[in-house]
């Protein structure tokens, strides 16, 4: 059965207050159309889980800088000017999660595993208000899993089924992100029918992906 809807149907998933995870790069492998489509509709409110928050006019910065966005989870923010401003101003909560462990965060949450022990962070403000475990003798903070409402995902070639490639660094948080969301909307590059893609070429297979735009 296809998988294939347009972006309008797709973004008509996202309601406000949800938690979403999108994607990308500082903008590299972003899944641009839909967020572009998620700023005209307005929907306010917004967790977003991701690496970094872009630019001010690319990637998920948009969402920033539309001021839909409530909580941010990143591990970097320096790029978008905006994002530090609204921290400052209290518009915009800001969690920082290092990035190897907000990598990690996202694959036990699509693992179904309740967090990961990381030593990141120690003796840092990472740490603040988190539980340390002790491991043969070693201190580490107990990072609890990510999972999101829906989930932007962006790949390079896509079938209709939902069995994504992706090439060069679009392979970043994307493949990660596609097994950690109640939803998964994927925007492909280049469209092909079911059977075209060799198996051993799939990165995400087609069973966690919900939606299909392009």
């Amino acid at each position: 059965m296809s998988k294939l809807c347009t972006i309008s149907e797709a973004i008509a998933n996202v309601k406000d207050g949800m938690t979403i995870m999108i994607g990308g790069f500082l903008a590299n492998g972003s899944p641009d159309k839909l967020i572009n489509e998620l700023v005209k509709s307005g929907v306010k409110d917004l967790t977003l889980i991701v690496n970094d928050t872009g630019f001010p006019d690319r990637g998920c910065g948009k969402l920033i800088v539309s001021k839909q966005i409530k909580k941010v989870i990143v591990s970097h923010i320096g790029t978008n000017p905006q994002t530090g401003q609204q921290m400052d101003a209290g518009e915009l909560e800001v969690e920082f999660s290092p990035q190897g462990t907000l990598a990690e965060r996202v694959r036990a949450g699509g693992a179904g595993l309740g967090g990961v022990l990381s030593p990141s962070g120690i003796g840092t403000i990472i740490e603040e208000g988190k539980e340390l475990i002790e491991v043969d003798g070693n201190q580490f903070i107990l990072e609890k899993a990510l999972r999101a409402d829906v989930a932007f995902i962006k790949g390079s070639i896509g079938d209709k089924l939902g069995n994504l490639v992706y090439l060069g660094t679009t392979q970043n948080f994307n493949p990660l992100m596609a097994t950690a969301a109640d939803l998964v909307i994927a925007e492909i590059d280049t469209l092909k029918e079911i059977g075209e893609i060799e198996p051993e070429r799939v990165h995400t297979p087609y069973i966690f992906v919900d939606y299909i735009v392009q």
